[in-house]
């Protein structure tokens, strides 16, 4: 399994941390494209729902760092986006949904909007 840690990506330059974000987020779509197409139970979903709710605890941590630099407004969607990503992912894994759709589009849209 990819290991990371936020700190890895804040020693990058800025260019090397978007890479990083997006290669996350493309690992993490991927995955739960996989999990959606095998169903909840299966282990590719456990996997998938693990690693995307560590991208976005991580994320959703660095957002609230007074160390970011991303303006304060987006920050705070962008966390307001990461708190719902978290609790759809804790919704699938207690079978309260299997919005896998739901997880990856917006997943795409925001590695699609790091410039």
């Amino acid at each position: 399994m990819y290991q990371f840690s936020y700190a890895d990506i804040q020693t990058d330059s800025v260019a090397d941390a978007k890479d990083r974000e997006r290669q996350l987020l493309t690992r993490s779509i991927d995955m739960l494209a996989a999990a959606a197409a095998i169903g909840t139970d299966s282990m590719e979903a456990v996997e998938a729902l693990h690693f995307t709710n560590r991208v976005w605890t991580t994320f959703v941590e660095d957002l609230g760092s007074s160390d970011n630099a991303l303006p304060k407004e987006l920050r705070a969607n962008l966390i307001s986006i990461g708190l719902w990503l978290l609790r759809e992912t804790e919704d699938i894994r207690q079978g309260r949904t299997n919005n896998f759709e739901g997880l990856i589009e917006v997943s795409q849209i925001i590695r699609d909007g790091i410039q």
